[in-house]
């Protein structure tokens, strides 16, 4: 049995297909538009860079090449591990396996807070945020990277996939929170038909996941997002 922290929420993707979804991080924004929009907001060139739910570490080493420091959070004790490991030769990037409820950091020690595609269902993350509003110390900020399920058809897919999501409730929740929005048209593109089709599997239920392929032709997917962030 995998170590899993306490609190942590199953991840639907990552969690059973790390190979897989190692597939869908490397076709997901190759333009770096997410990025782009964070570092408008709140750079992090010689900053303290929290990644939360940060998985394998795919995103650990693009952010350590202008971070001070990096860390890694991750609740799936195996895909720490496998952070780790991505991240062995990087001086200035460490990896937990902790949850988002409990971050093993100390008070007002981040600049940079990111989760990204991993702390989207708004109503419950209080604790999270609670923690967020520890560990980032004053001037810093913190994003949340998600897909937006009011639009395209991957809003449409997910939702059929996660009856029980109410996008308005998650948008009342984060207003309420005071965290600013903004859409992020990013899109994921791949290399063979083959990745495509087994990253909609990962995504979807079943059903969902084969009229997702039928109605996909190509190489290539709309990713709508929206990114939250708030200064501190």
């Amino acid at each position: 049995m995998p170590r899993i922290a306490k609190g942590a929420i199953p991840s639907p993707n990552i969690w059973s297909s790390p190979q897989i979804y190692e597939l869908e991080n490397r076709a997901v924004d190759q333009e770096g538009a997410a990025d782009a929009a964070m570092r408008a907001l709140r750079p992090w060139d010689g900053a303290t860079v929290l990644d939360i739910g940060c998985g394998t570490g795919y995103h650990l080493p693009a952010l350590a090449a202008d971070a001070l420091r990096v860390i890694g959070v991750e609740p799936h004790g195996d895909l720490a591990t496998l952070a780790r490991r991505r991240c062995a030769d990087l001086a200035n990037v460490s990896v937990h396996a902790a949850s988002a409820q409990q971050l093993p950091l100390p008070d007002a020690s981040v600049d940079v807070a990111i989760a990204r595609w991993a702390y989207f269902f708004g109503p419950g993350c209080e604790p999270g945020l609670r923690e967020l509003s520890r560990v980032v110390r004053r001037g810093g900020a913190a994003f949340v990277v998600d897909l937006d399920a009011e639009r395209g058809s991957f809003g449409r897919w997910f939702s059929r996939t996660v009856p029980t999501y109410s996008a308005k409730r998650v948008e009342e929740f984060w207003v309420r929170q005071g965290w600013r929005r903004r859409p992020l048209d990013l899109r994921m593109a791949f290399e063979r038909r083959a990745d495509l089709e087994a990253v909609l599997r990962i995504e979807f239920a079943p059903e969902v996941a084969e009229q997702a392929i039928a109605e996909t032709p190509g190489l290539e997917i709309a990713y709508p997002n929206v990114l939250r962030w708030r200064h501190f």
